[in-house]
């Protein structure tokens, strides 16, 4: 059974449909899921960028490697310089994505 029991369609002159196309392309969301948050009072945000998931999973990656080298270190009492150079070369990584991503 439908969630929505209540159909009511609208009549748009051309600036009105296109400002809701815009508003769809933005947010990344259809006219039906714009026009019902707009309704509920809800802020559309814009759609993250396509880079997005992409760089969440290298930040991920990142973090996984600076944990292990963190861990290696506690356990061993002491951590090499050229380690510390790759965790240092990871956050670099890191920020110049967040950087240049976003």
């Amino acid at each position: 059974m439908r969630e929505r029991n209540h159909f009511i369609g609208v009549w748009l002159d051309e600036k009105e449909y296109r400002h809701l196309n815009q508003l769809c392309s933005t947010s990344g969301l259809n006219a039906s899921a714009v026009l019902r948050q707009i309704l509920s009072g809800t802020q559309l945000r814009p759609r993250p960028p396509d880079q997005y998931a992409a760089l969440l999973r290298e930040l991920s990656a990142i973090g996984n490697n600076i944990n292990q080298i963190a861990y290696w270190a506690n356990a061993q009492r002491s951590i090499s310089q050229p380690e510390i150079v790759d965790a240092a070369a990871l956050a670099r990584k890191a920020w110049e994505l967040v950087k240049n991503g976003l």
